[in-house]
């Protein structure tokens, strides 16, 4: 079995979150893909808006009705900063004998040398990039072990940050993203000014 992660805030997630982790789950041959909210991004600036509490709710109203998709609260429940060698050595654990597979934006393939413990991190994982515009689409020499499958996929240029700033102002985000995240964040008035 292939089991593959993505990683990320999802503050809220969106229908570009959701996209990739579908081309993700066919393109790298996923079994299952499982969301893993981050309680804080080591290399992500700014603070999350919503509570993680919420980012779970949305993530679930979102991915209800799919069977591939599952969620993991494991770096939420942890708190502090989420490093994926922390969360990753969790799920060899929980997955023992299993293909473990990690989902990146190419953007992230430059960065890679700055994970914590990526020597590590190779040996537990391969890295599934999803291959976006002025993205070459490069082999890393200098990271000796690591495990690059780049992904052709649908790119759509959302934002969470987007999202919450239109809700903030009163504008529409219904074709941005999933409807019962739209009405959880109503019900909620969540990202509206206090």
């Amino acid at each position: 079995m292939k089991i593959g992660f993505m990683g990320g805030s999802f503050d809220p997630v969106h229908f570009g979150h959701l996209v990739a982790a579908q081309d993700a789950y066919e393109r790298g041959g996923l079994d299952r893909l499982v969301f893993v909210p981050a309680a804080q991004a080591p290399l992500k600036s700014g603070l999350v808006r919503a509570s993680a509490e919420a980012r779970l709710a949305m993530l679930r109203a979102a991915i209800s009705d799919d069977s591939r998709f599952t969620i993991s609260d494991y770096e939420v429940r942890r708190g502090g900063v989420s490093y994926t060698i922390d969360t990753v050595r969790h799920f060899r654990g929980q997955f023992a004998g299993e293909e473990l597979a990690w989902v990146i934006g190419a953007d992230q393939v430059d960065r890679l040398h700055m994970w914590r413990d990526i020597e590590e991190l190779v040996t537990l994982v391969e890295f599934i990039v999803l291959a976006r515009p002025g993205w070459a689409k490069a082999q890393r020499k200098d990271i000796p072990g690591l495990r690059l499958s780049w992904c052709e996929g649908h790119l759509i240029g959302i934002s969470s940050t987007e999202v919450r700033e239109r809700v903030k102002a009163g504008r529409p985000v219904d074709y941005l993203i999933p409807h019962k995240t739209v009405e959880y964040i109503r019900e909620t008035a969540l990202y509206l000014p206090t």
